[in-house]
């Protein structure tokens, strides 16, 4: 579990590749990607009119609809670098609360998956 589940949030989780710029945040800076590639783009829900830009989340996969799907163990930390409507590329499905790249969700799920359902807390 992520360190208090009564503080962390409930919601679905997508995926997308490159291109990653520009991003709303930050442009064309490419120094805006943590050097782990756990970087993510805020869905309508947490993106706060762009104060999200920046803002770190711990993200784990509590479900899926394909069995086997989720590696509930994990838990990353990513950062928020962009918004999920105005992306560069098209994430694996609209409408999520985040969309993590493929490094971030293939960390904590299995990265054929297009959906999963996650556990996240602001940090």
């Amino acid at each position: 579990l992520i360190c208090n589940t009564s503080f962390a949030d409930v919601g679905t989780a997508a995926r997308y590749g490159p291109p990653f710029l520009p991003t709303t945040c930050y442009g064309n800076d490419p120094t805006q990607f943590p050097s782990s590639n756990l970087f993510a783009a805020a869905g309508d829900g947490i993106w706060d009119n762009g104060a999200s830009c920046g803002r770190q989340y711990l993200v784990r996969c509590i479900s899926a609809s394909e069995p086997g799907t989720c590696e509930p163990e994990q838990t990353i930390q990513i950062r928020i670098v962009d918004y999920a409507l105005q992306l560069e590329s098209t994430p694996s499905v609209s409408g999520t609360t985040i969309v993590l790249s493929e490094t971030a969700f293939g960390t904590i799920a299995n990265s054929t998956a297009t959906l999963i359902n996650v556990e996240f807390q602001q940090v």
